[in-house]
């Protein structure tokens, strides 16, 4: 039998609307995905699972007035756009054209199942992570006792960045922080690369920060597949500075939060988080001052008892010091009285004097001789006219 490729064709379309006359549901990959005039236009394939070689190829598209109601329900749900490379069930129609050959016409798309392959995968990053021995790599780095300088990935111009930047430059307690922003994209397919290289840009000045700031304000939450990418997971993990996330999403912990040495929910709680370091530093700081003055004037009180009693030690030794010497002075006085000349006057005795000299012997005086007699209440001067020795 002979048939012209029309007829052909005519016959294949007939057999596939006879047999595919409802709609039916794939499983399937996107290998390629392109939107042009609000149609979506894709690739899908079946690989196979020990070989990851492709064993099945199809093009689909999702015309416009559906594509339009499926992309944000699905973003919805799943918190993330389609994209090449992702797992989705879709309910198609089979149609064949004789000029442009097998399409699968999609109108509607089941997001649980993306979702339960999203997250198989996830544990699947999980399990080579922590097989890797990576898991806890970077939460056990030390954390500096003061983070001033912050290595910042973000994008630019994000609100999530303005507002960690103005959280720290106006903290009510005056710390100073030294930020410098290394630029990236912070969603969709290129997050993962561009993430990846701004911590290449910092790795080669470690020396300059005390830790990783990854921040991404909040708004829409899609194409946040990144964060649960294994390549940046791994490169955060075993980064040398720690690596602090402030992801402004409502959805589950990423992975890039798991292996982080900090996770905050937000950019704002993030710089709060450096601004209570700070603080607590800042009130150590104050503590162990307060303990110091207080441990100076428990030393100086001490000092000053010490002194006061030294001091009164040395009166006191002073005192009986002088009480000794009063009580020689009186012994010696009284000695000194007590042998006075004066005193033997008193008791009777006279002094006689000789040219105003004591004379001891009789044998020293000769007639004619004036001598000066001395008595306890008087002096009397006479004139020798004889002597008489004893002998």
């Amino acid at each position: 039998m002979e048939l012209t490729l029309s007829q052909l064709c005519a016959d294949i379309s007939d057999s596939i609307s006879a047999d595919f006359s409802e709609t039916v549901w794939v499983r399937s990959e996107i290998s390629e995905l392109s939107i042009r005039n609000g149609h979506c236009y894709m690739e899908l394939i079946e690989k196979d699972e020990s070989s990851s070689r492709i064993i099945a190829k199809m093009r689909a598209v999702c015309w416009a007035n559906i594509f339009g109601i499926l992309k944000p329900y699905f973003e919805q749900e799943t918190g993330q756009a389609l994209h090449a490379g992702l797992q989705i069930l879709v309910s198609v129609l089979v149609e064949f054209h004789p000029a442009y050959g097998l399409q699968l016409n999609i109108n509607d798309i089941n997001p649980t199942y993306t979702i339960g392959d999203m997250a198989r995968q996830r544990q699947k990053i999980i399990a080579q992570l922590q097989a890797d021995g990576v898991m806890d790599m970077n939460k056990q780095l030390p954390f500096p006792t003061l983070p001033q300088r912050l290595a910042i990935i973000s994008s630019e111009t994000a609100a999530g960045y303005g507002d960690f930047c103005h959280q720290l430059q106006q903290n009510p307690y005056g710390f100073a922080f030294r930020t410098e922003l290394f630029a990236a994209i912070m969603q969709g397919e290129n997050a993962e690369a561009s993430i990846i290289h701004a911590l290449e840009q910092i790795f080669s000045r470690t020396e300059d920060f005390d830790a990783v700031v990854i921040i991404r304000g909040g708004g829409a939450t899609t194409n946040l597949s990144c964060f649960d990418r294994y390549e940046l997971a791994l490169n955060c993990a075993q980064f040398p500075l720690p690596v602090v996330t402030g992801i402004g999403h409502l959805r589950d912990v990423s992975v890039l939060d798991m292996v982080a040495h900090t996770s905050l929910k937000t950019p704002t709680a993030t710089a709060e988080f450096f601004v209570n370091c700070m603080k607590r530093q800042a009130d150590i700081i104050a503590q162990q001052k307060q303990r110091l003055l207080q441990a100076i004037e428990n030393l100086s009180d001490r000092q000053q008892r010490r002194i006061d009693m030294l001091a009164m030690r040395f009166t006191a030794a002073n005192e009986r010091w002088l009480t000794r010497q009063r009580n020689k002075l009186e012994l010696l006085q009284k000695t000194i009285e007590l042998h006075s000349p004066m005193r033997i006057l008193k008791q009777g005795y006279t002094l006689t004097l000789k040219n105003g000299k004591p004379v001891t012997s009789v044998s020293a005086l000769t007639a004619g001789d004036q001598i000066t007699t001395e008595f306890a209440d008087g002096t009397v001067i006479s004139t020798i006219n004889n002597q008489t020795d004893k002998t």
